[in-house]
């Protein structure tokens, strides 16, 4: 007991350390940017106000959180890219399956996945508009279909590395379609689907914001918007902030899910 004692902590230590520089590197990052913004927004070399000083930005923060109408429009956001998540997802989902499963698919119809993927998903928002309106409709379109792309190419790309003894097993069983998606293809291609999701996630944020800031009276792209137009750049700021925390948290929450499963498998 006493030498597997110390053979765990010796195989632990070597794997502690390399953490300690990086971690400092991260400190010290983060202390350089806040001095080096100090430093302009003290400097006067900007217009004013345009770099804040950090004591504003966090009133402009503690302001922000203390209005409850914020609340509002955060969960009018939140529900936008919630449901565009959901959309985009399932039907990324779905066509990835579909393409990755079948090379005949693939070669007819993944091509174009590949060329309209990089295409800047705004110049369809006046099409969203004409058929979803200006509600939060055209917003959640612009949402699903900015997160269907990284989704769809991911897990079509996740289905052509699975093992193919697991298809030949699941056929032998004479499993049907759900039980191969839900049985052999998710838990094969678990990473690909969570790395499309995160990206996905990230493209669905950009779709929904931008088109709050386009044409909406409600939500954070439109107070981040009404911010600028008035020219309060702490506020605009603030909320820049609280979009990048909540984009961590999220990203961070899927991690941990993948990781329970891994936990759950071990």
């Amino acid at each position: 007991m006493a030498e597997t004692g110390r053979l765990r902590l010796s195989a632990a230590a070597p794997l502690g350390l390399p953490l300690r520089p990086v971690t400092a590197l991260r400190i010290a990052i983060i202390v350089a940017v806040v001095v080096i913004w100090e430093a302009v927004s003290a400097s006067g070399w900007l217009y004013r106000d345009v770099v804040p000083s950090l004591a504003a930005i966090g009133k402009a923060l503690y302001a922000t959180l203390s209005d409850p109408t914020f609340y509002f429009h955060l969960g009018t956001t939140a529900y936008e890219i919630g449901i565009a998540m959901v959309i985009g997802g399932l039907s990324g989902l779905a066509v990835g399956i579909l393409l990755g499963g079948s090379k005949f698919m693939s070669r007819a119809y993944e091509a174009y996945l590949y060329y309209l993927g990089p295409c800047p998903k705004i110049i369809f928002f006046p099409i969203m508009i004409m058929w979803f309106g200006v509600g939060p409709g055209s917003k959640v379109a612009m949402g699903a279909i900015s997160c269907f792309f990284p989704v769809a190419l991911n897990v079509a790309g996740g289905m052509r590395e699975i093992d193919k003894v697991l298809i030949r097993v699941g056929k032998s069983f004479r499993a049907n379609t759900w039980q191969m998606v839900t049985k052999i293809y998710l838990p094969a291609m678990r990473h690909p689907v969570i790395n499309g999701v995160r990206l996905g996630l990230g493209v669905a944020l950009i779709g929904t914001l931008l088109a709050e800031t386009k044409l909406s009276n409600r939500g954070i792209g439109f107070l981040v918007i009404q911010a600028y137009s008035i020219f309060n750049m702490p506020q605009m700021y603030a909320l820049l902030i609280i979009l990048f925390v909540i984009a961590i948290g999220a990203n961070t929450l899927i991690d941990r899910l993948g990781g329970l499963h891994d936990i759950k498998r071990s």
